[in-house]
């Protein structure tokens, strides 16, 4: 008893590690634990921080604290303001040309980088779907090759029951063991592959590293795909991301662009000071009055004179970072269509290829209930009916395969038109 459970051991901890999901649960977890969505998501926050640091010189800053200070003779100054027992000073930009369009620029790229996060999920969710059903067809098809390798067993065995009783060749014995090694092997490699799938789909979800995701049993709900081919075009480019994503780094760099050329504008600043005297400071002595309680409130004026060439070139710069976006955007908008195009007429392929292998799988089918009716008739082998039974399941493997690649395409056709997340939710 003790060494049958230490024998089980592996396999309970094995099974310990091995979790069971539905499609919609697996994009779940994915978009909310996949390493690249997380990065996705810091980088989107790190854009917000941007916009409120670009805001800050229009925020006034106030600083307070001390010049005190014993004076001998007259009150000299303290890194520029006059010996005072407290003082206060608020600084806040009134008009800065240049920081206002940079303020412009950080909200445009916190867009980019919320539509950049956006992006990343359908990315994640596409990704997720692809490993979730590669996941989901290696245990059908493993589970097919299980199949064969039973149906080769008895094969086999009656094949060398047959040359026991010498109504069989024994290399008719040897080419049954050929045949049932094969199945082995492959049935064999098929787990290995399934085990590699779930564990790249575990990787996917952001999940530990000894973990593996199942995919569960059951039907999935078929999304619906676009119609023709055209549409699908036009869904593709209709509010697509990447566009967006472009469009809205266009206009970050035409206002970086504008930031540049503003530098030459005047700046206008909010000052107000103020700042508490003492009489030992000898103000009293040098000067014919005295106040103890002083304030400034006025504006600081800047106007630049001579800037040089380097806000020139630092816009020149960004102009044909302009134009480089310009042209990318046109070339995303024709590859986006193209790609729209050639997934739906893979799409298409798809639905006809299933057709085949499920007629191919109908009349395998039936040749196996006409074996089935000839053993019971005599007309027929054990042989004969197991070999039939093995094409019946080279042929379910083969629609499985079919079936999986055009739900591949269907949900790879809804990403490409942008609406995946939505079929799935």
């Amino acid at each position: 008893m003790r060494l049958t459970l230490w024998l089980a051991l592996p396999a309970l901890l094995s099974a310990a590690d091995l979790r069971t999901m539905t499609l919609g649960e697996a994009v779940r977890v994915a978009l909310e634990q996949n390493p690249d969505v997380i990065l996705a998501r810091l980088d989107q926050q790190k854009a917000a921080q941007a916009v409120r640091l670009a805001r800050a010189p229009f925020v006034p800053k106030v600083a307070a604290g001390s010049g005190l200070a014993y004076s001998n003779g007259f009150p000299m100054s303290i890194e520029g303001a006059a010996p005072s027992v407290f003082q206060a000073r608020a600084v806040g930009s009134i008009y800065n040309p240049e920081q206002k369009y940079l303020v412009a620029q950080a909200r445009e790229s916190e867009r980019g980088a919320v539509l950049d996060f956006e992006g990343r999920r359908e990315e994640v969710a596409s990704r997720t779907v692809a490993l979730f059903l590669e996941a989901d067809r290696l245990v059908r098809v493993a589970e097919a090759a299980r199949r064969q390798v039973e149906s080769l067993e008895r094969v086999s065995e009656a094949v060398a029951a047959r040359v026991r009783d010498g109504r069989e060749l024994s290399i008719e014995e040897r080419r049954a063991k050929l045949d049932l090694a094969k199945a082995r092997q492959r049935s064999q490699a098929l787990d290995a592959d399934m085990e590699f799938a779930e564990r790249s789909l575990a990787a996917a979800l952001g999940l530990a590293d000894d973990t593996r995701v199942r995919a569960a049993a059951g039907e999935r709900t078929t999304p619906a795909a676009p119609g023709t081919e055209d549409a699908a075009a036009d869904l593709a480019l209709q509010d697509n991301r990447e566009v967006r994503r472009l469009e809205s780094a266009l206009l970050a760099k035409q206002l970086q662009a504008r930031s540049h050329r503003a530098s030459r504008l005047p700046k206008v600043d909010l000052v107000a000071q103020y700042a508490l005297f003492a009489k030992f400071n000898n103000y009293e002595d040098f000067f014919r009055k005295f106040q103890r309680h002083n304030g400034q409130l006025g504006v600081s004026l800047m106007v630049p004179l001579a800037s040089g060439p380097g806000a020139a070139a630092l816009a020149a710069i960004a102009d044909v970072e302009v134009v480089r976006l310009r042209t990318e955007i046109n070339r995303a908008r024709s590859r986006i269509a193209l790609d729209a195009r050639r997934g739906f007429q893979e799409f298409r392929k798809a639905e006809g290829a299933r057709e085949v292998a499920r007629l191919d799988l109908d009349l395998e089918r039936e040749n196996v209930s006409i074996r089935m009716a000839q053993l019971e008739e005599g007309r027929a082998s054990l042989r004969q009916v197991e070999q039939a039974r093995f094409a019946e399941h080279e042929k379910w493997i083969a629609f499985l395969d079919a079936q999986f690649t055009l739900e591949r395409a269907r949900l790879d056709l809804l990403h490409r038109t942008g609406g995946l997340l939505a079929a799935l939710r």
